[in-house]
């Protein structure tokens, strides 16, 4: 938690975050908070959600605001993620702009610096990410070309993995935020329901075992959370495919991909949770669900939901 000054006026705002595709957005917010709350991987729009992080600190609450990756959209869904992730800076009191340090500076970044300059965010702050994996030079030339695409009023490098910067980048927020009140309890971490964690949990452990075009296809649905006498928690979930031949590449020979899958999301949902779970994963098919408006607004990843 971070630490402020008592006798100031309580401080409190939105922070959105941000960025391309793997930009560190939500790495950032489990380091922010201090605990694993949003989803990560390798795989691009891993985060398809806006959620909303707390981090409360004395005299202020910041609520980070966590965004899909900016892309150029090939469906519907894409374009709906991007509707997501752009819709926050309306609102936002900080936007902070995450441009990766090992990844080139293209058009892609350019486009997405610049609605962060257009945007009516009183405080726009530049952060360069991933710092622990580049040399202090090759951070440095990254933010002279971050530089280059819009103005920010003010700049940051950071590694939210290796906790650099991390309470910095936290301070410079919370001294940008307006007087206002606490928007939500101090023992609420982010606004995501059990439910939504859940799924989350379970896509990330299949996002992180597949391959090629299939992490991009699977959706998942907690079907319901049930908690018995004895505290245990019984929980259904269903991942959602394209096409049968994905159905078959998640459920595995003998049901060996879908039993680990299942095996590792337990651990975190537990972890979550506070209590024993029974998981129990099932595999359906939706065909070409991420071009079907319907389908996408079932499934929770309409921009307007």
């Amino acid at each position: 938690m971070l630490m402020q000054d008592s006798t100031v006026p309580f401080k409190s705002g939105f922070c959105a975050l941000v960025g391309r595709p793997n930009a560190g957005k939500s790495t950032l917010v489990n380091a922010c908070v201090g605990e694993k709350i949003a989803i990560t991987s390798p795989v691009a729009q891993t985060t398809r959600k806006r959620l909303r992080a707390v981090v409360n600190a004395d005299g202020g609450q910041i609520i980070i605001v966590d965004t899909p990756g900016l892309h150029k959209p090939k469906d519907a869904l894409g374009k709906e993620l991007n509707q997501t992730a752009l819709g926050v800076l309306a609102d936002a009191d900080v936007v902070a702009y995450l441009l990766d340090a090992t990844a080139p500076v293209g058009t892609g970044d350019a486009w997405v610096a610049r609605h962060v300059e257009n945007s009516i965010a009183p405080y726009k702050l530049l952060v360069i990410t991933k710092a622990d994996l580049v040399a202090q030079d090759e951070a440095l030339l990254q933010l002279e070309k971050a530089r280059e695409l819009a103005h920010f009023d003010d700049e940051l490098v950071i590694s939210s993995k290796a906790d650099f910067n991390v309470n910095l980048f936290l301070k410079l927020v919370l001294d940008h935020l307006p007087e206002g009140p606490r928007w939500f309890p101090d023992d609420m971490g982010s606004d995501a329901t059990d439910e939504d964690l859940v799924a989350e949990l379970v896509r990330e452990k299949l996002l992180l075992r597949l391959h090629q075009e299939v992490p991009h296809s699977i959706a998942v649905i907690c079907d319901g959370i049930d908690y018995a006498d004895d505290g245990h928690a019984s929980i259904a979930a269903t991942v959602i495919v394209e096409r049968e031949g994905q159905k078959g590449i998640v459920v595995g020979s003998g049901g060996s991909m879908i039993k680990s899958v299942g095996i590792e999301a337990r651990r975190d949902i537990e972890r979550m949770l506070g209590c024993k779970v029974y998981l129990d994963l099932n595999v359906k098919v939706a065909p070409l669900w991420r071009r079907d408006a319907n389908e996408i607004r079932r499934l929770g990843y309409s921009s307007e939901d």
